[in-house]
């Protein structure tokens, strides 16, 4: 624990029943899992609490997640997952109904903007609406027709504002690098659908049909997890074993409630 910025009281965590996790970061390093998670996740449950992981990369699909955190020897329902590219469905069902995308994106992304009844357009195609994801499937052909789409002044979302995506051997560019690297050719920047925005927070409380005091943000970004729960009115934690350092939250304008070295000292302090 890191004693000297704790925050609040540590007891109203143990009263908690609504777990909300970021992945990339925070339970996970590219394939490896974190030591103490899969102990923590099974007292949750035991105490009667849920579960819930809301990550920002929209690279995977809900099917492609469980098949890598059972890998990895967590074992989950579909009901233990919202993603941006769900979040984006939603809003994209809202606010363009219809509406034919052109996405850059993976297909597993595609996929999920399917099931939700999402259009999506292929490049010989004309779009109404584009949407930029974490595309680890990227090419500059793709790129390129963006470019084209975009200067036509379509509307512009992107899934989520995530500079970076921790991998085994550091970081790699996410979708809002993407985004920079459009926005020399377009002069324009997106709508980023999830995190910070306070969205999945609420839809994820919602469904679980949870109170906010019941619910706690787990995550490793300041500027994402730990600002959508700040936005959404619950509690948060940060743990230090992502992208963000002490001095990290020690500058920033956005404090989380609690902060643990990593997720096994978060699992310690449940536990006391």
């Amino acid at each position: 624990m890191i004693k000297d910025y704790m925050g609040a009281d540590a007891g109203r965590l143990r009263k908690k029943t609504l777990f909300l996790f970021d992945m990339d970061g925070t339970i996970y390093e590219g394939v490896r899992l974190f030591d103490g998670v899969r102990e923590m996740l099974a007292d949750i449950r035991e105490r009667g609490g849920r579960i819930v992981f809301i990550t920002n990369n929209s690279s995977r699909s809900v099917s492609a997640y469980r098949e890598k955190l059972s890998g990895m020897g967590v074992e989950t329902e579909d009901e233990n997952f919202f993603t941006s590219s769900q979040a984006a469905a939603r809003y994209l069902n809202r606010e363009f109904p219809g509406k034919k995308l052109y996405c850059v994106g993976t297909r597993s992304l595609v996929e999920e903007l399917g099931k939700a009844g999402v259009r999506t357009a292929g490049m010989e195609e004309e779009a109404e609406v584009v949407l930029v994801g974490y595309d680890t499937e990227l090419t500059y052909e793709k790129i390129v027709h963006a470019t084209r789409l975009l200067l036509k002044g379509l509307p512009y979302l992107a899934t989520n504002p995530d500079r970076v995506c921790p991998i085994e051997f550091g970081f790699v560019p996410d979708c809002a690098a993407i985004c920079e690297m459009l926005a020399f050719a377009v002069r324009r920047y997106p709508k980023y659908i999830g995190k910070p925005e306070p969205d999945m927070i609420e839809t994820a409380i919602a469904r679980a049909g949870a109170a906010k005091e019941e619910t706690v943000v787990i995550g490793d970004r300041l500027y994402t997890d730990i600002a959508s729960g700040v936005r959404a009115g619950v509690d948060t934690v940060c743990v230090l074993c992502g992208e963000s350092s002490l001095e990290d939250v020690r500058e920033s304008r956005v404090k989380p409630d609690f902060v643990f070295a990593d997720i096994r000292a978060f699992a310690e302090a449940l536990k006391r």
